[in-house]
Parts: structure tokens; C-alpha cells; sequence
């Protein structure tokens, strides 16, 4: 099969993600399914590089730009005590992200949550902490990265991550 995104889509968000796009995009279409994502850190660059694609409303749902915690709670239902105790950049927030995005008309949806920089680290949640949420109806995840560079580059490197997952679990 002939893969429908141009080479040259995404290039500028992060260098070499087209191809995975490609790969998500035949592998949604052929199970029926639409992709969802749910976005702080990365302020939608995940929905922006599925939607560079043309046809992509064939696959992909929606996305959500959850920057703030009482977005997170009054778009995706993020419990807000959650957020209190686990803290808006964690495994529960971005598992419950996922949660919400596939309560809305998603068969696979990604989440992201983390702290790009320069600031707002810690020693516990250093800049660059970035959860990823991840999963279908029948399962959810998420993984922790600690990505290196600049703001621009940890969010760059958080795209390609997200649709790695996404791809992730499309094939399986």
C-alpha cells in the first residue's frame, strides 16, 4: 500500500515523524478506528502534525488543549483532587486523560503532561518530565520520559513519542 503522507508533512514539528504518521493513518483506517489527543505540555503540536495530513478526518477524531488543571477537569474529567495529590504532571493525570479522551468518540488516544521548561522543574519533576497517557477501550498506560534540550526540543520530542505510542497501539 502506497502510504498517503507527504514526506515532507510534520518536517518542521519533528524532523522524521511522517513516516510513523503514515504508518498510524493506514493503521487506523484499516481497523475503522479514530484517534484522539488530549495535549498540555505540547499545546496541541500532536494534533497539528495528524492534521497536517490530508484525509486525516478519515482517523482522527479530535484533540484537546488541556493546559491548565481546570481544563484538564472540565474537558476531560480529570478529577481535580487528583491533581492536587498526584500533581498535574503524573502517571494518574495522564492515565485519566487518556479516560476522558476515550469517552469521547475515540478508539485510541494519547495524552501528554509535562514540563517543557525553562522553568517549573523540581528535583522530583525536573524540566523535561513529560507523562505519556496512551491506550484503547480495552487498556490504558502511560510512560515517564525525562527529555533533554531546549522547551522547543522537549516538545519535539514528546510528539514523536505520542505517535510512536499511538502507532504502538494501532498495531496491536
Amino acid at each position: 500500500m502506497n502510504s498517503i503522507v507527504d514526506p515532507n508533512v510534520a518536517a518542521d514539528i519533528a524532523p522524521g515523524i511522517s513516516p510513523a504518521i503514515g504508518r498510524l493513518a493506514t493503521a487506523l483506517q484499516q481497523r475503522g478506528w479514530l484517534a484522539a489527543t488530549a495535549e498540555s505540555c505540547t499545546g496541541g503540536l500532536v494534533s497539528a502534525a495528524l492534521t497536517d495530513v490530508a484525509g486525516s478526518s478519515n482517523w482522527f477524531s479530535h484533540g484537546v488543549v488541556s493546559y491548565s488543571n481546570a481544563a484538564k477537569t472540565d474537558l476531560l474529567g480529570v478529577p481535580a483532587d487528583l491533581i492536587d495529590k498526584q500533581g498535574a504532571v503524573s502517571e494518574p493525570v495522564a492515565l485519566a486523560m487518556v479516560d476522558g479522551l476515550l469517552q469521547q468518540n475515540a478508539d485510541v488516544a494519547v495524552s501528554i503532561t509535562g514540563i517543557a521548561g525553562p522553568g517549573g522543574g523540581s528535583t522530583d519533576k525536573p524540566v523535561g518530565t513529560v507523562w505519556i497517557g496512551y491506550g484503547t477501550v480495552g487498556g490504558v498506560s502511560a510512560q515517564r520520559f525525562v527529555f533533554s534540550g531546549s522547551r522547543a526540543e522537549v516538545r519535539e520530542q514528546s510528539v514523536a513519542k505520542a505517535i510512536s505510542l499511538l502507532l504502538l497501539c494501532s498495531d496491536a
